[in-house]
């Protein structure tokens, strides 16, 4: 089927060559192609491009006017070209990037400045939820994601480290309270949680065969944010089962005490995740890279 670009680099070949041979060796087709091509187009556009002669070809006035305006579209498709070469192999352009709240700020986001420090070009577009955006549809280049993925094929993943839970409580909450030692004993306690599977609140807590299983706990305060239930859980409001990056260091310091310890189980993967491509441009290739290997000296604690 011919199209409107049909016969336009032969003509543009031949006018410049000057013989249909010529033209041919050079795209790589057989003298006749080529000027069928050229027929073809003369043919569309209802004007004599080009008088042939045993000797020559001379361009016809609407031939000289219509080569014109085909070097100028070449030349512009060029540079498209160009272009996308450039953004393909050269870390520049808007980043657009979904990161979990809490850990986000505190691990991805220190590590993203590194990398637009490396890369002046670069321009990130950063936002902060924990819910699952859809990639494709809300137009994002790429994503942390903390839990397992689900298969796709237009998603690709490069794992970054894996969250580890503990359940603590302050020193002062624990010495008017006690020190739960089974789960039973979790029933008598303030139990602070974050999140909701499904309508029913739990806690992921080893079994005696060593398996996972969610508990239901109960419940004095459920707080939707990881930062304000840490405050809470410092501040002696209660238990609370938190991820091992955020209170690591109330740990170390002894503003937060560990119990259950053993029992507190399950691990989620962490993840950066972006759409699928058959050449992965120099933008996201620099940020991820950057990524796998910053988060993971920032944060030895969660893999």
């Amino acid at each position: 089927m011919d199209t409107r670009f049909d016969g336009i680099a032969e003509f543009v070949a031949v006018t410049r060559l000057g013989s249909f041979t010529a033209a041919a060796v050079e795209l790589g087709l057989t003298k006749s192609a080529v000027g069928r091509a050229v027929s073809r187009l003369e043919a569309r556009l209802g004007s004599k491009l080009l008088h042939r002669t045993t000797r020559r070809l001379v361009l016809t006035p609407a031939g000289e006017a219509w080569l014109e305006h085909c070097v100028a579209a070449l030349a512009e498709l060029d540079r498209g070209e160009s272009a996308l070469i450039l953004a393909r192999d050269t870390p520049g352009g808007e980043v657009r990037i979904d990161l979990p709240t809490a850990f986000g700020r505190l691990y991805v986001m220190p590590v993203l400045l590194e990398v637009a420090e490396r890369y002046p070009a670069l321009h990130l577009n950063v936002s902060f939820t924990d819910r699952r955006v859809d990639l494709v549809s809300e137009n994002i280049d790429l994503v942390v994601r903390i839990g397992n993925l689900d298969d796709s094929a237009d998603l690709a993943a490069r794992q970054i480290g894996v969250q580890h839970v503990v359940i603590v409580g302050a020193p002062a909450y624990i010495a008017k309270r006690g020190v739960p030692r089974s789960q039973d004993d979790l029933k008598t306690h303030d139990c602070l949680v974050g999140r909701r599977q499904g309508n029913r609140i739990a806690w992921l807590l080893k079994e005696p065969d060593g398996s996972i299983a969610t508990h239901a706990v109960s419940v004095k305060h459920e707080i939707q944010d990881f930062e304000s239930l840490h405050r809470a859980v410092r501040a002696g409001h209660g238990l609370a089962q938190l991820p091992l990056w955020l209170v690591q260091d109330d740990i170390r310091d002894g503003r937060l005490l560990t119990v259950l310890d053993g029992m507190s189980g399950g691990e989620s993967p962490i993840n950066i995740l972006w759409p699928r491509t058959k050449a992965l441009p120099a933008k996201i290739r620099v940020v991820v890279d950057g990524l796998v290997r910053g988060v993971r000296e920032l944060s030895t604690a969660i893999a």
